[in-house]
């Protein structure tokens, strides 16, 4: 049974840092390429961050690029998202996903897995 399971998120002051990881198990986490969602109150989920299988690639949506790292540890079948410079607007809950495919890896479509969310709030 394949499981995701997002910690580290929690309540932050602007400017602020946070580290978000994704417990991954019943799949072998190099076989895919993972990614980070988040949805803010009443918006659709959308794209923040993903990286390719061995870790060397990674994109970022334009929002979050220079602020937010995402990384994995293969061997500990672990995501993580290290978010810093925090902003009001970042207020989401966050999810990880895994895809075994080819789409596009900032498409919700592509994902098999999905975790269950990590909530964060950045107060102003």
């Amino acid at each position: 049974q394949v499981e995701l399971v997002e910690s580290g998120g929690g309540l932050v002051q602007a400017g602020g840092s946070l580290r978000l990881s994704c417990a991954v198990s019943g799949l072998t986490m190099d076989g895919f390429r993972m990614g980070w969602f988040r949805q803010a109150p009443g918006r659709e989920r959308e794209f923040v961050a993903g990286i390719n299988w061995s870790g060397y690639y990674t994109y970022y949506a334009d929002s979050v690029q220079g602020r937010f790292t995402i990384s994995r540890d293969n061997a500990k079948n672990f995501l993580y998202l290290q978010i810093n410079s925090l902003k009001p607007e970042d207020t989401a809950v966050y999810y990880c996903a895994a895809t075994s495919g080819f789409g596009n890896i900032k498409s919700m479509s592509a994902y098999n897995f999905w975790g269950q969310g990590t909530r964060v709030i950045v107060s102003s």
